[in-house]
């Protein structure tokens, strides 16, 4: 039997506001919902998770889900939330990014099979772009008075800041191209609800007002609250910047990293949201990870399940592989399994130090790679003791005074790494 979907998302923590009415109109036989995405990248990020979660759990609570890329608003910038305009973007590129995205968003909805309720993915660039300027405030913008527009949060909170440039028309009218969409998508594929964060409760409310006035229905509203930390930092941000759902954008093993330092109390919460354990399983590991939390029960599952979603099980596998080496016994073996990006992220941070290929011909004797060549030891004399307390290790291996580095002890070809006792790492990178 399908799931109860405005239940599961209240459990889950996932919902903030539905219109009166919406689980009613959700019981009374399959229904359609979208969920708008900006295409501004060639890949999600966990920002966008969310809603993307909230498509999955709608399409297996029996209902269709349709994911609307924003190629029109992309062009145009939402106001919601933001303090300045965003950048516009050309066709070009926003049909590469439409690409990518289906790409991604099939990991998590079926778009392929023959269901009735197989998600659809919809870009509004395709109805926007012939709609001619005359047309649309004929045939949209007078249905919608300018002090309705004017009383929406969005609107109200970037004409009330401080900000120089205040706000542009083409800003102004973003509602207006939101609420259009929804009406667009009522008549074409009989959508009734549209979902997303809570800063997007006021345009989606536009749509509904106008397939009221326009159309004499009935459109549904419902958001999911605005994710947050537990610190008060930026959820899903990190010092380098978005975590993205791209492997090449965010390794497998950063994206592991990610979930695995979350704080305990942010845990608990996001398992719920970014998972789809059920609730026993989910209450059941609580337990666990309070009776003991210093095993991280909790980060560790979230980790796993997220990580498997977005990537596969040997991109989980080795994310794990690699999270051993800085803290676990590894193997110069494990080492050499590791791909380039993956080991520079392993060991970001860690202090480098170029040579030369030729530096290894006839081999790079430890003094000199610890000391003279790199400055990893501060001098010949503390590079023998160390090595005579049996404390460096090339590759996880020890070494003693006479051992050589040559081209065998390459990883991915370019990287040699050093450590002197437990926690002190040292990158050779050979040019």
């Amino acid at each position: 039997m399908a799931k109860n979907f405005v239940e599961e998302l209240e459990w889950r923590g996932m919902l903030h506001d539905a219109m009166p009415g919406t689980g009613e109109h959700l019981s009374s036989g399959m229904q359609a919902a979208y969920v708008g995405i900006d295409p501004t990248a060639d890949s999600l990020h966990i920002g966008h998770l969310v809603s993307v979660m909230m498509l999955r759990h709608f399409q297996l609570a029996g209902h269709k889900p349709v994911a609307l890329v924003g190629g029109a608003t992309g062009m145009i910038g939402d106001p919601s939330g933001k303090s300045a305009e965003r950048n516009l973007l050309d066709e070009k590129t926003l049909r590469h990014n439409q690409q990518a995205l289906k790409e991604q968003l099939g990991r998590f909805l079926d778009f392929e099979s023959d269901a009735s309720n197989a998600a659809i993915l919809v870009n509004n660039y395709d109805w926007m772009k012939d709609f001619s300027f005359l047309d649309f405030i004929r045939d949209v913008g007078k249905h919608i008075t300018v002090n309705y527009m004017m009383a929406k949060d969005s609107v109200k909170k970037r004409l009330s800041s401080e900000a120089k440039e205040g706000m542009s028309f083409t800003e102004f009218t973003y509602q207006l191209v939101q609420g259009y969409d929804f009406l667009h998508l009522y008549r074409t594929h009989n959508c009734t609800l549209q979902m997303g964060g809570s800063d997007q409760w006021g345009n989606i409310t536009t749509g509904t007002e106008l397939i009221r006035r326009i159309e004499g229905g009935k459109g549904y509203a419902l958001t999911c609250p605005l994710i947050t930390k537990a610190d008060g930092t930026k959820f899903g941000k990190t010092e380098s910047g978005n975590v993205w759902l791209d492997a090449n954008r965010t390794s497998p093993y950063r994206f592991y990293q990610y979930w695995l330092n979350t704080s305990d109390e942010d845990a608990e919460k996001y398992i719920k949201i970014f998972t789809f354990l059920t609730k026993d399983e989910i209450e059941a590991l609580v337990t666990i990870h309070k009776e003991a939390p210093h095993q991280r029960a909790l980060q560790k599952k979230l980790a796993e399940e997220i990580t498997v979603m977005v990537h596969s099980q040997e991109d989980l596998e080795n994310a794990v592989k690699a999270s051993t080496i800085l803290f676990g016994k590894s193997t110069s073996e494990d080492l050499k399994q590791l791909d380039a990006k993956t080991f520079l992220d392993v060991f970001d941070g860690v202090p480098k130090a170029e040579i030369a290929l030729s530096d290894l011909e006839n081999g790079l004797d430890m003094i000199a790679a610890l000391a003279a060549k790199t400055g990893f030891l501060g001098s010949n004399g503390e590079a023998r003791r160390e090595l005579k307390q049996n404390a460096i290790s090339v590759n996880k291996e020890k070494v003693k005074e006479d051992y050589k580095i040559t081209k065998e002890n390459l990883i991915n070809d370019k990287f040699v790494l050093l450590q002197r006792g437990k926690k002190n790492y040292f990158v050779l990178v050979v040019k």
